[in-house]
């Protein structure tokens, strides 16, 4: 059987780099449970269809894992994502820039299999990437309403 930190790299790795979402089905428990928003519906399909996506989008996206932590049951690691802007992503027409972002994941197991994973990737970063960030009117009335 596999540790947990190779198991967190066949995710990362051949799942969210390469696009292979067989991963899930051979690595994920029947209750997995995704707490990352926007992933639907919020448990194996619904990676498989964020995979889908982020490979149709941007066709070279790839994770690179910078640091990696192994606490019990959990493995937390900073990754740093990368891609080009090819395909339609959400509202967005292609605009073929590149984007570099971190990303944070962490996942829990058990007996071998993935049972939870919480992902925090930096979409404000890529937004402004791909140039789609707010207008500076919106933001400034977020930063007036958190110093409140």
């Amino acid at each position: 059987m596999k540790n947990n930190e190779e198991l967190f790299r066949i995710f990362i790795e051949e799942g969210f780099s390469k696009g292979d979402v067989t991963v899930l089905d051979t690595y994920s428990s029947p209750d997995f449970i995704e707490h990352q928003y926007g992933f639907h519906p919020p448990g194996a399909q619904g990676v498989k269809n964020a995979i889908n996506s982020l490979h149709n989008s941007f066709p070279d996206f790839s994770l690179t894992i910078e640091d990696i932590v192994v606490d019990g049951d959990k493995v937390w690691g900073r990754m740093t994502g990368r891609g080009t802007h090819k395909k339609q992503f959400g509202p967005l027409p292609p605009t073929g820039k590149k984007f570099e972002i971190t990303v944070i994941d962490i996942m829990q197991f058990k007996d071998g299999k993935l049972i939870a994973h919480w992902g925090v990737p930096d979409r404000l970063a890529l937004m402004e990437q791909l140039g789609m960030k707010p207008p500076p009117k919106f933001i400034m009335k977020i930063i007036s309403f958190l110093k409140r």
